[in-house]
């Protein structure tokens, strides 16, 4: 088997490569230079097939290093991007495997920042069901919402219903509203009737 064209692409760090004058595949950049990879280099299926195995996980790895330098996300979130991308699923095992080796994914880390930066807009409720969906273990967002006191829950409630029923009537179109606005965001109904009568009754 015969390399016949090494091709790049675009601007990028990407080429295609043609063996015996067929597609093989896309290949990255450093991938070719590890291997000497040059038009007319004769070269067997064996290491060809090893060659694809390495680009695979080369490109997963740099993808999911990519997403997470933007912002952090959760084992499940990254593996479902991977998976969207159309990486196999060997290589997004292993490049998950590494990246959470370097400590680029830790789901504990993700809860506790996650927490951190919606404990003041959402009850405890929509955080931990969005937690969930995210794929974090329930045990451990239940350790780290431990923290989060029933005092603080309530504070969060009064601050964001104040917030809706700044300058509105006190009607019954504006209630239904109120109601199904915090519902919304997890807190529980009484807190939220607690919330209103309190509220109402010191505008009066």
């Amino acid at each position: 088997m015969v390399v016949t064209e090494i091709r790049k692409i675009g601007k990028g760090n990407r080429y295609y490569l043609y063996v015996d004058d067929n597609l093989f595949g896309i290949i990255e950049a450093e991938i070719l230079a590890r291997h000497h990879m040059k038009q007319g280099l004769d070269i067997g299926e064996k290491e060809l097939e090893k060659i694809k195995i390495e680009n695979g996980d080369y490109a997963c790895f740099n993808r999911g290093l990519a997403v997470l330098a933007k912002s952090m996300k959760s084992e499940k979130m990254l593996r479902d991007f991977l998976k969207g991308k159309g990486y196999p699923l060997q290589c997004i095992d292993r490049a998950i495997d590494k990246l959470k080796e370097y400590g680029y994914i830790d789901d504990e880390s993700f809860c506790e920042n996650y927490i951190t930066t919606y404990s003041s807009s959402k009850s405890k409720r929509k955080i931990k069901y969005e937690l969930l969906s995210k794929g974090v273990d329930e045990q451990i967002i239940e350790e780290k919402l431990a923290t989060f006191e029933d005092e603080e829950e309530e504070a969060v409630c009064r601050r964001l219903a104040e917030k809706y029923l700044r300058n509105k009537e006190f009607d019954l179109k504006t209630k239904q509203k109120y109601f199904n606005s915090m519902l919304g965001k997890g807190f529980d109904y009484s807190l939220i009737l607690k919330m209103w009568e309190e509220i109402t009754n010191d505008r009066d």
